[in-house]
């Protein structure tokens, strides 16, 4: 079955509870999936290096490293190939949408996602903080990371520093992704959409009613 993308005007209701309406598309799931792998592979791969009895289980530290640092270069690579011009035009618009906050966003942050009457756009607040954390972490890791891995340039102090907010992002990096993880399995039908990129219509205007108005014409012209 077609996404649905606009309803005809004079029917307000005149999207189907269930029909489905277009949430990621190919390019989004693939480049989430891709990232999703490559974190998975930077942090176990980072836990064997960090917790000295994971090294000795298995074994071959140098292959592990190797693995690491080329897993975590690749992740900003596979992004920047995602969010190219000719097909990147659906994730640059999420994009946007990440980086602004409506006055819905605050309440919904300040209660928790326990106020029902906020309107949500296409994602929550806590959707939002958790992207910005992401992205920024990122970039220090590859940061700090290049450092220790071609460290023959750097004073010792500068190694130390990289290494001690490695470690600490890191740290701060599972906390994010096990709540990420926590969050979509507690939401069955988000993160199918992740999946096959849709969600049904019930949903969007149950939980991000702007974003839904947004999508289908469906009542005012709101924009995040």
């Amino acid at each position: 079955m077609a996404a649905t993308t606009k309803p005809p005007d004079s029917d307000a209701d005149a999207v189907p509870p269930e029909a489905p309406i277009l949430r990621f598309d190919r390019v989004e799931r693939m480049a989430h999936w891709l990232n999703a792998v490559l974190f998975a592979v930077v942090m176990l791969t980072g836990s064997i290096l960090y917790i000295g009895q994971l090294s000795i289980l298995f074994g071959n530290r140098e292959i592990v490293r190797v693995i690491h640092v080329y897993s975590g270069l690749a992740i900003p690579v596979a992004f920047l190939v995602a969010y190219a011009p000719r097909w990147g035009g659906a994730l640059r618009g999420d994009l946007r949408r990440l980086n602004r906050w409506t006055k819905d966003d605050k309440r919904w942050f300040r209660t928790l996602g326990r106020d029902k009457e906020v309107r949500l756009g296409k994602f929550n607040a806590g959707q939002k903080l958790n992207t910005a954390f992401v992205v920024a972490a990122a970039l220090v890791m590859v940061g700090t990371g290049a450092i220790m891995n071609w460290f023959d340039p750097f004073p010792v102090d500068v190694r130390t520093g990289a290494t001690f907010v490695h470690d600490w992002f890191a740290f701060g990096i599972w906390i994010s992704v096990i709540g990420h993880i926590w969050f979509a399995f507690k939401d069955g039908e988000a993160l199918r959409a992740m999946w096959r990129g849709t969600v049904s219509a019930r949903w969007a205007r149950a939980n991000r009613p702007r974003w839904y108005e947004e999508t289908t014409g469906d009542g005012e012209d709101l924009t995040e």
